[in-house]
């Protein structure tokens, strides 16, 4: 399973992040909550976003996409605001046609909440960053309070 290097939001220190671990990761320089962007694929899925103790936002999306394109960079943005509260898990549907028929993916990008192994949210489509994190924010509020 590999990681990914990720930037800390607040003194810049680059961070290797593993796709899959208990608690949270944090800046090893300056401790701060960092944001947790990984990839995974139909053998990774489960171990990546389902058992994560973290709520994941998902994103199902295809290289050839150009609303992907778009969205991609306003995820990591949510992520980095939301850092220590939600994990994107980048999913290429392409490479993992398997998840693609399990959650029914008719368009994409299709972006997924899933929180104790669930899809609790789901959207279609590219949105601006502050709709995206609006939306994670008002969902995992929602749950809190359910």
């Amino acid at each position: 399973m590999s990681s990914r290097i990720v930037s800390c939001v607040r003194c810049g220190q680059r961070n290797r992040v593993p796709a899959a671990a208990s608690g949270k990761p944090v800046c090893g320089k300056c401790r701060a909550a960092v944001p947790w962007i990984v990839d995974a694929d139909e053998t990774t899925f489960g171990e990546v976003a389902e058992r994560s103790t973290t709520p994941v936002l998902v994103d199902l999306w295809a290289p050839w996409c150009g609303p992907c394109r778009m969205v991609g960079p306003a995820l990591e943005q949510v992520a980095g605001e939301l850092a220590g509260a939600v994990k994107l898990v980048k999913v290429n549907v392409d490479d993992a046609p398997g998840l693609q028929r399990r959650f029914d993916v008719r368009a994409v990008p299709t972006l997924m909440i899933v929180k104790d192994g669930r899809v609790i949210a789901r959207q279609a489509g590219a949105a601006s960053p502050a709709a995206l994190r609006g939306w994670v924010e008002r969902t995992l509020q929602a749950t809190k309070t359910a």
